[in-house]
């Protein structure tokens, strides 16, 4: 399981999509003693009910600030989040899928690293994990190493001795121990929202990848998701 040191009072700026991984990730830190700072970035994306998720789980973590900072990728496209592309329902396939945004997560980190720099934190979490998730190469650790290495040389902070750490905690875990982390840690994951499709029920789709992956992570851990499916 996840061994971040413990510290006091620092500050540490969470990315935070409103997901489930992004919510251990943000608990984690402030089970390690950080003062949390939550950025949420809102890119028009079409499962827009992670947005709301995210406002609920930094209220609830007590992030002593939340940013929901507008980007509209809806402009470039490329994605089926971003586009009008139909979000596979068929199940995990190998490769990169559709629903891969551009550069996503190098473009999110930059912006958490400005506001990170701007705050003096020098610390960085993200919920990227390598092991169930749906094949995208911006959530491998050797994308988690190379832009801790960018952040030391693109910024102020690191030119003077000041490197900035990119959490990334639960890198190599699967599904069901981020779920059993999550119940240990004693947050609620019916705040969190992983679906890509939004029913307009307001019900989770079910199928989608991120359905998929949740869903078989709850069952292995031998919870009952407490989001509503439609499927």
């Amino acid at each position: 399981m996840p061994s971040i040191a413990f510290v006091e009072g620092r500050k540490a700026v969470v990315l935070l999509s409103g997901g489930l991984d992004s919510m251990v990730s943000a608990a984690l830190a402030r089970e390690a003693g950080y003062r949390v700072y939550a950025l949420t970035i809102d890119y028009n994306q079409r499962h827009r009910r992670e947005i709301d998720a995210a406002r609920l789980i930094a209220k609830e973590l007590g992030a002593e600030r939340h940013v929901v900072l507008p980007l509209d990728l809806r402009q470039f496209g490329g994605s089926a989040l971003t586009d009008d592309i139909a979000v596979p329902k068929t199940g995990v396939a190998p490769g990169i899928p559709v629903t891969y945004v551009p550069a996503r997560n190098l473009i999110f980190l930059s912006l958490t690293l400005g506001w990170a720099e701007a705050l003096e934190a020098r610390d960085i979490f993200i919920g990227v994990n390598a092991l169930d998730y749906s094949g995208y190469p911006d959530c491998r650790p050797e994308f988690i190493a190379g832009f801790a290495a960018l952040a030391e040389l693109a910024t102020k902070a690191g030119d003077e001795g000041e490197p900035f750490t990119i959490h990334a905690p639960l890198q190599f875990l699967g599904k069901q121990e981020i779920v059993e982390e999550a119940m240990r840690l004693g947050i609620d994951p019916g705040l969190s929202w992983s679906c890509y499709d939004p029913q307009p029920t307001g019900e989770a789709c079910g199928v989608c990848d991120s359905c998929r992956l949740r869903r078989a992570g709850f069952a292995a851990a031998g919870f009952t998701d407490p989001v509503p499916y439609s499927a």
